[in-house]
Parts: C-alpha cells; structure tokens; sequence
C-alpha cells in the first residue's frame, strides 16, 4: 500500500475551509481513480506539548506508489491538486510513501 498525506495549516476562517473542504474538494477528492479509501482527522491535531498548529490530516491510500502516480496524473488527480489554491491559502504539506503494517 501507498498513502498520500495532506497536512493542513491553521486556516484565518475555519468554518470557512471546512465548508469549502468538506462540500466541494473531498467530493472531487473521492473521483480520483484508483482511491482505496480516505480519512481525515477530526478535531484538535495533537502534538507531544499539547495542540498542535495543523489544522487537518487528510490520508488517501492506493495500491502502490506507482498507481498512486498514475492516479495523481489524471484529470480528476490533477484538479484536485489544482483545487488546492481555492480553499488552503494557510498552506498545505503533501507527503506520500510506501506503507507496511509493523
């Protein structure tokens, strides 16, 4: 498995991102092909010292990294990376590698 890590910064307008994030880019999110499943974190991000600035966690998982490639290359791929620019003024740190269970 592969998975795609989207780390939010702290939005100006929470209620503002989480209306666009939830009503517009998670629905365009869940047409890329080859998306084995998604979830985001819900609530305060922890860190060791308490709240953490990051805003959200979002986590798409694929087969592997090259359909994961594959997926992020395609239209819908490359609208939701595009969409991007509409709503995470903050910021946003997109991560993704191999996974394996331990």
């Amino acid at each position: 498995m592969a998975k795609l890590f989207a780390v939010y910064r702290q939005p100006k307008d929470p209620a503002a991102f989480d209306a666009y994030y939830f009503g517009k880019h998670v629905p365009l999110a869940k047409t890329i092909p080859g998306l084995r499943s998604d979830e985001v974190t819900r609530g305060d991000v922890m860190g060791m010292e308490g709240k953490h600035p990051v805003y959200l966690v979002a986590i798409l998982e694929f087969d592997s990294m090259e359909s994961m490639g594959a997926a992020m290359a395609s239209p819908q791929g490359q609208a939701t990376a595009a969409d991007l620019a509409n709503f995470a003024s903050a910021g946003v740190d997109v991560m993704m590698g191999n996974t394996m269970m331990v």
